[in-house]
């Protein structure tokens, strides 16, 4: 039912939820070491003086099973913000219940009403549930892209530090 679904944005209280959302997350995409975030990240980064991301809670009868963490980017070529969807996920024990596509509505009207030109995210290649599922909600998969990295020592050369 809809109405044991509430959205609401994450406060400082949800940090532990939250990492432990993003490392269910980690499970789900075959790589549960890579997720070595902390509650101390989580409060830092979202909820510090200068916060770099914003996270919705979805909650079922009053428990957090979902969330979306995203933040702004900017479309040089539009000359107008956009919205990053940086990870959404949803506990399997609560997947088919319309959660993660009320997040993506949630996201979409924050992005609107923002004044946003695009709402963007990946998705992994292999999971074809997820590709399905945002392509029946109107995602455009832009196949023509791909997605560059620079972390860890790669990143300390590049930045002229070892």
């Amino acid at each position: 039912m809809a109405s044991d679904l509430v959205l609401r944005p994450a406060t400082r209280g949800d940090a532990a939820a939250i990492v432990d959302l993003i490392r269910g997350l980690a499970v789900y995409e075959r790589e549960p070491d890579a997720a070595t975030v902390t509650e101390a990240d989580i409060l830092r980064d979202g909820f510090g003086e200068r916060p770099v991301f914003e996270v919705a809670i979805g909650e079922w009868k009053g428990e957090p099973v979902g969330f979306a963490l995203f933040f702004p980017n900017y479309s040089t070529w539009q000359g107008r913000p956009g919205l990053y969807l940086e990870d959404l996920f949803v506990r399997e024990s609560h997947r088919g219940l319309g959660i993660g596509k009320a997040l993506l509505v949630h996201l979409a009207r924050l992005a609107v009403e923002r004044g946003c030109g695009r709402f963007v995210w990946q998705v992994l290649d292999w999971n074809r549930p997820a590709i399905d599922f945002y392509e029946a909600l109107g995602a455009r998969h832009l196949k023509e892209w791909q997605t560059m990295r620079v972390e860890g020592e790669a990143l300390r050369r590049l930045a002229g530090r070892r």
